[in-house]
């Protein structure tokens, strides 16, 4: 029996399998290199959205002009003032908006708070008890 034929026909499989593993590999490689480049654009992304953020409470607003600078939580402090029966605390909102109750996060949604005070959105009832302006 002559198996020259079945090992040439071996050969050809095996060719074809090398060439698409090697393609496969190209594909690979190159689907790596982009998501090493999104990962990137996430990371900046990511720190141009801590420093807005951070740069949001320092920005003084003028009451003379049309255009005061929003803070990105401004939305969901208002939404939970809408929400609440009555004045809230730093600590309720931080919570409201499942953010962890750590001291840092209480002091910048106070300051955050302030700012909307500043800004004639709220009001400071008392010592650290804020509610919607009427």
């Amino acid at each position: 029996m002559n198996i020259d034929p079945l090992i040439d026909a071996l050969g050809i499989q095996q060719d074809a399998a090398r060439a698409l593993a090697e393609d496969l590999r190209t594909e690979i490689d190159a689907l790596q290199a982009r998501l090493r480049e999104a990962e990137i654009h996430l990371e900046h992304l990511a720190i141009t959205r801590k420093t807005v953020t951070a740069l949001a409470d320092r920005i003084p607003a003028q009451a003379d002009s049309p255009y005061l600078p929003v803070h990105p939580d401004h939305p969901r402090i208002l939404t939970v003032f809408n929400e609440a029966t009555g004045p809230l605390r730093a600590r309720d909102v931080c919570q409201a908006l499942d953010h962890e109750l750590l001291p840092k996060n209480v002091e910048g949604t106070r300051a955050k708070l302030k700012r909307l005070v500043k800004l004639d959105v709220l009001t400071e009832v008392d010592v650290d008890s804020f509610a919607r302006k009427q």
